[in-house]
């Protein structure tokens, strides 16, 4: 029997995990509530989901309780399911900066004992070509684990690690995707200046992020061999390179994770 998941925040990454979860189940085996009908009437014309009139009405049935909500509404969240929840039942959030430790607080002050997951996602997995890094609470069967992984690979890649890893990983994939957007806006900016026309430029470097991400995956080959194997003796390619390493833009890359990780950290405390 498939999981049943209830999704509370249909927002931007409540959304998008919809979308990408219903890629992997039925939209009848999930249930959305949000504060805003709009938001919840257009995930159930995109994806078939089931609409729910409050969170305790979309937590009653659901093996896995996915909280999408802002970090500052989570403990409210949690109360209000407190007391209406059943043995077996387990609680996913993938409100940003907080820990585990914290959601089983909160969930202690309620009286719930309920095992919990912490998720990280980036904003891609609504189109099932995300990243969703987990990491789980003590409590947590492997039993558990599988079956909340066998949903959200409909999201894209699933990487389980310790929290400290997830923390670490969200500056690489939960940024990322505006590091390469930026990437992808200069590159296009470049091909225009030198006569191409801009959606034509924005597509090429478009289509050549993903190719480049997906030699990265599928070959499993260091992305320093990659880069060499398209640099031929005196050729184009090794001069853009020369130009991008005499501006810093592997420091700069390396520096925007730091920076990212920083910042997350002090979110966090």
């Amino acid at each position: 029997m498939a999981a049943r998941i209830a999704v509370i925040g249909g927002g931007n990454m409540g959304g998008g995990m919809v979308r990408g979860i219903c890629r992997a189940c039925a939209g009848e085996n999930v249930t959305v509530y949000d504060h805003h009908p709009e938001k919840m009437a257009a995930l159930q014309q995109d994806t078939g989901c089931r609409l729910a009139g409050s969170e305790i009405q979309a937590a009653q049935d659901a093996d896995y309780i996915l909280l999408t909500v802002k970090p500052r509404a989570v403990e409210a969240v949690i109360g209000a399911l407190a007391g209406h929840l059943r043995g077996g039942q387990v609680l996913v959030s993938a409100a940003a900066g907080v820990s585990i430790a914290a959601l089983e607080a909160a969930a202690a002050r309620t009286g719930l004992q309920i095992p919990v997951i912490r998720l990280m996602p980036n904003t891609p997995v609504s189109l099932g070509a995300g990243v969703v890094l987990g990491a789980c609470g003590t409590s947590v069967t492997e039993e558990e684990k599988r079956g909340l992984e066998s949903v959200l690979t409909g999201c894209g890649l699933v990487e389980w690690g310790t929290e400290q890893q997830l923390d670490a990983g969200m500056a690489i994939s939960g940024c990322g995707p505006a590091y390469l957007y930026m990437m992808a806006e200069a590159m296009a900016d470049g091909g225009v200046e030198i006569g191409l026309p801009r959606e034509k430029a924005q597509r090429l470097a478009a289509q050549t992020l993903i190719g480049a991400g997906q030699m990265l995956l599928q070959t499993g080959q260091h992305p320093g061999a990659l880069k060499d194997a398209v640099c031929s003796p005196g050729g184009c390619t090794i001069a853009g390179v020369a130009a991008l390493e005499e501006r810093g833009f592997r420091a700069a890359a390396a520096q925007a994770v730091k920076a990212a990780d920083a910042k997350n950290r002090a979110m966090m405390k």
